[in-house]
């Protein structure tokens, strides 16, 4: 049954309904009757309804798509690129589609990592030179049996502050996942349970895991982040948990269009002096690459990334970000009064 025939369902009963509501008592009964029928339509099982297999081929060709040598996804035969709604009126249908050949394409930028970037991809808890990190892969879904209990990573011997702050992480987490869930995923075929990797059950506890068996670690002089959109908001949960740690050993950070709150996260005065000095966010914005633009939060300053396109922003900021770590690592050689100067001095010139 398509959407449009039950768009005229719906309209048929609320224009019954609206008539019935302008009568007597009996017509209130009836009323009665129609809302608990309403209640008994079950739309989700109304939209399955002629709802093709949710079969889809496991390899790009088989989805009829590839790779052309700019690195855009095009259509095989009409050299299009990828369509949504490759059949009208299934959304369903055409989001766990999109779903199936985003997980092929997944593999296949694993797949450059490794051979055009000589990249090397290893499992937590192995080593590595250059890190990438992978916050959003947190947890694995499993099919719920009778007897299984919610998993998580929480471990009963912690200390109760800890334990405190990993519930609420966990929470907020599971609050966005469930919000985007709803839309991306209506009706689920089983239900589900998550199992959460330990110690990396969000995207906090997952740089905290990687700094604590990794960047710390390091032999690195200089160690610099790069930090996307949430994973801002990671970094200033990092400072919280290691500000010390933190200060010694990271030289400089580059946000883009990052979505952290100092005030939310309760970020301490030494925090947001830091961030000032060694911090900034390119954001997105319609003025030109490195412009500086105006902040509301007191933490570190915010230039234009180039570009109003979120996704954008790191590619299009990567110049600036290197000069800027450049420039950071020149400074942390020279003495304190010198590193004062030249980063002010490259403040004022921004914001000219």
């Amino acid at each position: 049954m398509s959407i449009s025939i039950i768009s005229l369902i719906w309209l048929t009963l609320w224009i019954n309904m609206a008539q019935l509501q302008q009568g007597g008592p009996d017509e209130k009964e009836k009323t009665t009757a129609l809302k608990d029928l309403l209640s008994r339509i079950d739309l989700d099982e109304l939209m399955k309804k002629d709802e093709p297999p949710l079969e889809f081929p496991d390899t790009l060709e088989g989805f009829e798509y590839a790779f052309n040598e700019k690195g855009q996804l095009r259509h095989i035969a009409t050299g299009e690129p990828f369509v949504f709604n490759a059949r009208e009126d299934l959304h369903r249908w055409n989001q766990k589609r999109y779903e199936a050949l985003g997980e092929i394409i997944t593999k296949y930028v694993y797949e450059l990592l490794e051979k055009d970037c000589n990249l090397k991809k290893v499992s937590l808890p192995e080593g590595y030179g250059v890190i990438v990190l992978n916050p959003n892969e947190n947890y694995i879904e499993v099919e719920k049996t009778k007897s299984q209990v919610h998993l998580s990573s929480d471990g009963s011997d912690e200390p109760a502050e800890k334990r405190e702050r990993k519930d609420k992480i966990f929470k907020e987490a599971k609050k966005r996942r469930d919000f985007y869930e709803k839309y991306r995923n209506p009706q689920k075929e089983k239900e589900m349970v998550p199992l959460y990797i330990r110690d990396n059950g969000s995207p906090e506890e997952h740089l905290i895991y990687v700094w604590d068996h990794f960047i710390t670690h390091s032999a690195a002089e200089n160690t610099f982040f790069v930090a996307h959109s949430y994973g801002g908001l990671a970094f200033v949960e990092l400072m919280i948990q290691r500000e010390a740690d933190v200060r010694n050993k990271v030289t400089a950070v580059a946000l883009t269009d990052s979505v952290h709150n100092v005030w939310h996260q309760e970020a301490g005065k030494t925090i947001r002096e830091w961030m000032r000095e060694n911090c900034c966010n390119w954001v997105s914005s319609s003025e030109p690459l490195d412009t500086s633009v105006e902040s509301m939060l007191p933490d570190c300053p915010r230039v234009s990334a180039g570009t109003e396109r979120h996704e954008l922003t790191s590619w299009k900021s990567l110049p600036s970000i290197f000069k800027f770590f450049t420039e950071a690592s020149e400074a942390k050689n020279s003495s304190p009064k010198a590193a004062l100067t030249r980063r002010s001095h490259r403040i004022k010139h921004e914001e000219i």
